[in-house]
């Protein structure tokens, strides 16, 4: 049976602290772009975790990030 790659178990997670707060997930590659958006309310989470293709998330709005690595808040 194949092992899950190290970056498959690394998720976290995101809690809107007010409405439209913006995740925005980031290609990895020569050329880093946005590949994909979504956008939180007051009170909703998301799971979200790294990938082949997700490099980087640009968290735009209030929002709580919980990590393996820690917990932090936008401003």
């Amino acid at each position: 049976m194949t092992q899950p790659s190290k970056d498959s178990n690394d998720f976290f997670v995101i809690k809107a602290k007010e409405d439209g707060v913006n995740v925005i997930g980031l290609t990895r590659g020569a050329d880093t772009r946005f590949f994909h958006s979504e956008k939180l309310d007051k009170g909703e989470i998301m799971i979200a975790q790294f990938t082949e293709h997700t490099s980087a998330v640009k968290i735009r709005g209030k929002a709580l990030i919980q990590t393996a690595h820690g917990e932090m808040e936008t401003d």
